[in-house]
C-alpha cells in the first residue's frame, strides 16, 4: 500500500480483489481501487469508517485535493473510503481498449451486466470485513452513489451503521421510461431559467445549432453535431453550470477568411464536454441502473423524446423558438459520433434490449428498516425526480428528508461541510428537521 500527504490529509492507496460474479465466487476476479483518506492529526487512531459512493454511473471517486468539500468534515471523526466503483477510477477498467478481451458485443454486454449497484454493494460487502474487521461502517452516497446506498438497506443492511444519500433517492418501481417524462419536464424548466438570466443565449444557441447542422464539424475524431450541442444541458443541473454554459457560448464564433465559423475554442470544450472518453460507463450503464424484470430499457431516453417534440432540434431551427437543451439522457446517435464509444454501439444495443436484469430494490425489507438514513433531496432536482425521491424516501422505515433549494444536485461538493453535518445530525437524532 502507497500513503502520501495532503496539507492536512493522510492518503493511503488499497485495492481489493473481487468476483465479477459474486454469484459465482470461484469465478474471475477483477480489482477494486479504494483510496483510504484520514486527517493527519488522527493517523494511528482506531475510528469509523465511511465509504463513499461517487455518483454515475461509471465515474471514479473524486480525486481531492487536500480537504477540499465535505471530506475535512468527514475525517475529523472518520476514516474514508474513496472507492473507485467497479470499471471506473484505478478498478479494473471497462472500456473501448479492455471491453474486446471478453470478445464479440454479446460477451461484452454480459460482462457489463455485473456492473449495476447490485455488484457494487456485494463488491462493498467484500471490502468491509477487511478494513473495519467486520463492524458495520457508514455509507455516504452521491447520486448514483446513492441508488447504490438503498440497494445497500435492501440487500445488506446488516452491514451498515448509518447511510448518508444526497440527491440519490430512486424511485424503487419505476421503469425508465418514467424516469424520462419526469425528466424532460424537469429539463425544460432549467432551460428556461437560463434563457431568463442569459437572453443574449437563445440567439447564440440557434446561431451555433444552425451552424453544425450545415457543417457537421469534426475535432478530435469527435462529429460535432446540434443534438450534441443541445446535450450541453446537462450542466444546468449544477450550481454554476447556467454560467459555464453562457461562457462557453459567449466564445462560439469568430470571423474567419470566409464569415463568422465556429471557433476552435468552443469546438475544443464541446468536444471535451461531450466525450465519454475518461467514463464510457456512464453511457453504457445509464440506462441499465433503471433495468427490472424482463421489460428492455430500449434506448428509453429516445423513445420518450419523442413525447416531447420541443426538444426537436431541426423543428426548432425550422421555426423561430428557441432551442431546448437536454440533460442526463443517453441516446443511439452518442454512439456514432463519439470515437470512445463508437466500437461499443453493439454492444450498447444488447445492454438496451435485455430482459433478465434483477429487480433491485426490497420494497418489504426497507419498509422494516432499522438502519439510520437520512437523505437530502434538491427541490427540483434536473438529474433526480422530487417526486420519485420524496416517494421512496416515505417507503423507508425511518429515513429523514432534507428537502432543500439552497442546492442543485451538486450540493455535496458546492456545500459539503454543511450538508454533510445536516446530514449527521438528522442520522444522529441532533436535528429536529
Amino acid at each position: 500500500m502507497n500513503s502520501y500527504r495532503h496539507p492536512g490529509l493522510v492518503f493511503t492507496d488499497h485495492r481489493f480483489t473481487v468476483p465479477l460474479d459474486h454469484d459465482a465466487p470461484d469465478g474471475e476476479k477483477i480489482e477494486i481501487f479504494g483510496r483510504e483518506a484520514v486527517a493527519s492529526a488522527n493517523v494511528g487512531q482506531d475510528l469509523p469508517w465511511l465509504v463513499y459512493l461517487e455518483g454515475g454511473p461509471g465515474f471514479g471517486a473524486r480525486r481531492f485535493i487536500g480537504t477540499e468539500a465535505w471530506l475535512g468534515r468527514a475525517v475529523r471523526e472518520f476514516r474514508v473510503l474513496l472507492l473507485d466503483q467497479r470499471g471506473t477510477g484505478l478498478s479494473t477498467p471497462a472500456n473501448r481498449q479492455t471491453l474486446p478481451v471478453r470478445g464479440g458485443p454479446r460477451e461484452q454486454a454480459d460482462y457489463l451486466a455485473h456492473f449495476r449497484s447490485d455488484s457494487i454493494v456485494r463488491d462493498c460487502e467484500v471490502i468491509r470485513p477487511q478494513l473495519t474487521g467486520g463492524a458495520p461502517w457508514t455509507v455516504l452516497g452521491q447520486s448514483f452513489g446513492g441508488f447504490c446506498a438503498v440497494q445497500y438497506l435492501s440487500s445488506a443492511p446488516e452491514g451498515l451503521e448509518a447511510v448518508l444519500i444526497t440527491g440519490g433517492l430512486p424511485s424503487l418501481d419505476a421503469h425508465a421510461d418514467d424516469v424520462y417524462r419526469a425528466a424532460y419536464p424537469r429539463i425544460e424548466r432549467k432551460v428556461a431559467a437560463h434563457y431568463a438570466r442569459y437572453p443574449q443565449d437563445v440567439a447564440r444557441a440557434r446561431a451555433v445549432a444552425g451552424y453544425l447542422a450545415e457543417h457537421r464539424p469534426e475535432s478530435g475524431g469527435h462529429l460535432l453535431t446540434p443534438e450534441g450541442f443541445q446535450s450541453l444541458g446537462i450542466v444546468l443541473g449544477g450550481s454554476n453550470g447556467s454560467h459555464q454554459l453562457h461562457y462557453l457560448l459567449e466564445n462560439a464564433f469568430v470571423e474567419g477568411a470566409h464569415g463568422a465559423e465556429l471557433s476552435d475554442t468552443f469546438q475544443e470544450a464541446m468536444r471535451t464536454a461531450t466525450s465519454f472518453a475518461g467514463h464510457p460507463l456512464y453511457a453504457l450503464m445509464h440506462e441499465a441502473i433503471y433495468g427490472r424484470g424482463a421489460q428492455p430499457t430500449d434506448w428509453s431516453a429516445e423513445r420518450v423524446r419523442a413525447e416531447f417534440p420541443q426538444f426537436d432540434a431541426a423543428a426548432a431551427l425550422a421555426g423561430d423558438g428557441p432551442l431546448i437543451f437536454t440533460g442526463e439522457s443517453i441516446h443511439p446517435w452518442h454512439f456514432e459520433v463519439d470515437p470512445a464509444l463508437r466500437p461499443l454501439r453493439e454492444t450498447a444495443e444488447l445492454l438496451a434490449a435485455r430482459t433478465d436484469w434483477p429487480v433491485l430494490y426490497d420494497a418489504d425489507r426497507l419498509a422494516a428498516n432499522e438502519v439510520p438514513v437520512a437523505a437530502a433531496v434538491y427541490h427540483d432536482d434536473m438529474y433526480v425526480d422530487t417526486g420519485h425521491a420524496l416517494r421512496t424516501a416515505a417507503s423507508i422505515r425511518g429515513l429523514r428528508t432534507w428537502v432543500t433549494s439552497e442546492f442543485e444536485h451538486d450540493g455535496l461538493r458546492a456545500g459539503g461541510p454543511q450538508v454533510l453535518d445536516r446530514l449527521l445530525g438528522l442520522v444522529r437524532g441532533e436535528s429536529d428537521r
